[in-house]
């Protein structure tokens, strides 16, 4: 065994609900371990966590349920990164536009929770990342927000249809398409890129 071989970073995928299977086969395909997380002592000797998409409110409740809002802050605070896709960016922000739900509140921005449509207005496009590059990445939007403010700290990484769908503010990464459901990995790679910087 090379003893300079980096050990795979171990990546929990929070799984009350949602695309979290998807998000644990792209982690694996990107090169890092993922570990299901529903309890709070899964949390531990986690490098990052990423928040998948479904629906926002029966997340944060079950959040709630699960005594997970206020560890995941602190882990956060402590510096550990988190990546949230669709309902996992609504998850992160400090507020939505419309309604009351439990927020992780971590990044500076307001969303707009189902802002493209509902399930039937759900659509694919290919979007312009340029920290990713100059190759598209094809955006899979189902139900999907977008960040309707976002504060003078947040780096808006990529909009569509003149709204941001993508951001990084410190360890804090966002879209509010689904990177799990394509064979693209380059987001899955820049997010772990992020953990490793930490």
């Amino acid at each position: 065994m090379n003893p300079s071989r980096e050990k795979p970073l171990l990546i929990g995928v929070l799984s009350l609900q949602g695309a979290f299977r998807e998000h644990c086969r792209a982690l694996e395909k990107a090169g890092a371990e993922a570990r299901q997380v529903r309890r709070r002592r899964e949390l531990q000797g986690l490098a990052g966590l990423i928040i998948p998409g479904g629906e926002s409110t029966t997340i944060g409740k079950l959040m709630v349920s699960y005594h997970l809002l206020e560890p995941v802050r602190e882990l956060v605070a402590a510096g550990m990164p988190v990546f949230g896709t669709c309902a996992g960016l609504v998850m992160l922000a400090r507020a939505v536009v419309e309604g009351d739900q439990p927020l992780l509140g971590l990044m500076d921005i307001e969303a707009r929770r189902n802002a493209f449509g509902r399930q039937v207005k759900s659509f694919e496009a290919d979007v312009d990342v340029p920290l990713l590059g100059k190759e598209l990445f094809h955006g899979v939007f189902i139900r999907a927000p977008w960040i309707e403010s976002a504060g003078a700290g947040v780096e808006v990484l990529a909009e569509h249809s003149g709204h941001a769908i993508a951001a990084r503010q410190g360890n804090l990464l966002v879209t509010a398409f689904h990177p799990e459901l394509t064979e693209d990995l380059r987001l899955h790679r820049l997010f772990l890129k992020m953990v490793r910087q930490v």
